[in-house]
């Protein structure tokens, strides 16, 4: 699967969140900037592709288009 800028992610890539996003059940969002390291590609439903593991959030999933490689 390919990032916002359309560079290729493999698992194990580190990525970097570019849009303010919402989590359900969550408080506090994710904010851009934030880093995320050791992603795993998956066959999501609607479009999320990446499991990965947010500090301060934890286990979560993530769409593609959300993501830049770091």
């Amino acid at each position: 699967i390919r990032d916002a800028n359309g560079a290729i992610l493999q698992d194990g890539d580190s990525v970097t969140v570019i849009k303010d996003l919402k989590v359900k059940g969550s408080s506090s969002g994710i904010k851009v900037g934030t880093k995320i390291k050791g992603i795993r590609i998956v066959e999501g439903t609607d479009g999320h592709n990446i499991d990965c593991k947010v500090p301060g959030i934890g286990q979560i999933k993530l769409k593609q288009e959300f993501v830049k490689k770091a």
